[in-house]
């Protein structure tokens, strides 16, 4: 079945509604609020509830939630999501009272079973009741085919089914730059790992598609048409600021960054990839002009301008932090 953006979105908007942050606090004046926090010496899981606190996410009641890390790889952090974010966000969506969470990807530089197996996953699903799903194990009717008139894409793409079924779909993803094309891999790019590289039983490679393309940052921005996250949380403890996604120059900017908006969310990224030093094609021009945010703001995706972005923060290292954050969204 073909799914059209706006059927899609329809049938999406009531899941993704269940863990939406309250309107004033999001669109006040078309604004979208994103929480840094400075992370130190409490960790992952303190700073997530800080951050969750912030931007007041309501309960997650008997809700099924689909939760998609960044396994592209099985490389350490930041080439893949930390243990201790995973772990943490699972926890916590228990607490928001999920009935049944899905924890799911399709590696883009290995076989995603193997990836999984690697990162320890299957044995973190024997403790915390989670299901591991490899997008890549799912027969042909596990797949939807999203088609849209103002995608670059040349056939339109394939999602995974449990992406539209679930009640919400919770991103991670980390803080790096993209040597193969993408030139930065945060909100946006991690939504590639929910795309079908090849459909069982047809040979057609989407992703030799999207990376052989030169508009490959438009393509990217576009898979997001095909779902709205309720909630993503971007881990910034350590960044490749260099290289990337499965190695690079590293630097710490200690910081996890949360939100909806992945267009906002995206923003804020660069600022701290900028922040942090990084390579030359990420840190020239206006941030809102970088491919991949600029294709996203004209589908629509979120907020329009840097001046929209709401950064709000729980303590005195984190606003020290937010401030510097917005400086650098406020000279783009």
């Amino acid at each position: 079945m073909t799914l059209t953006r706006r059927a899609f979105l329809q049938a999406s908007a009531a899941g993704a509604a269940a863990l939406a942050l309250p309107a004033p606090l999001l669109h006040a004046e078309g604004a979208a609020t994103v929480a840094v926090v400075k992370v130190g010496t409490q960790g992952r899981a303190s700073a997530l509830r800080k951050a969750l606190d912030l931007l007041r996410v309501p309960l997650l009641t008997r809700q099924r939630v689909l939760l998609k890390p960044n396994w592209n790889s099985a490389d350490p952090f930041p080439g893949s999501t930390h243990p201790e974010m995973l772990e943490a966000l699972i926890r916590t969506l228990w607490q928001l009272g999920a009935r049944e969470i899905t924890v799911a990807d399709r590696s883009g530089m290995g076989h995603t079973p193997t990836v999984m197996r690697e990162l320890g996953v299957y044995d973190l699903a024997k403790t915390l009741d989670i299901k591991p799903l490899a997008f890549d194990d799912l027969p042909r009717q596990g797949w939807t085919h999203f088609q849209d008139r103002s995608l670059t894409w040349q056939h339109g793409f394939y999602v995974p089914r449990i992406a539209r079924e679930v009640d919400a779909v919770i991103q991670t993803c980390c803080l790096k730059t993209h040597r193969y094309g993408g030139h930065f891999t945060l909100s946006l790019k991690n939504t590639i790992g929910l795309v079908a590289k090849y459909l069982p039983r047809d040979s057609y490679n989407y992703m030799e598609e999207l990376h052989g393309s030169p508009r490959q940052r438009a393509l990217i921005a576009e898979t997001n048409l095909a779902y709205r996250p309720a909630l993503v949380v971007l881990d910034g403890v350590e960044a490749f600021v260099d290289g990337g996604p499965d190695t690079g120059r590293t630097a710490g900017p200690d910081l996890l960054i949360v939100g909806t908006d992945r267009i906002a969310i995206d923003a804020v990224g660069v600022a701290a990839l900028r922040e942090a030093g990084t390579n030359p094609t990420v840190a020239r021009g206006p941030i809102f002009a970088q491919d991949q945010i600029a294709r996203a703001v004209d589908l629509g995706l979120g907020v329009r301008t840097a001046a929209q972005i709401r950064i709000v923060a729980p303590d005195p290292p984190s606003e020290a932090a937010a401030a510097r954050l917005r400086a650098r969204l406020a000279s783009n």
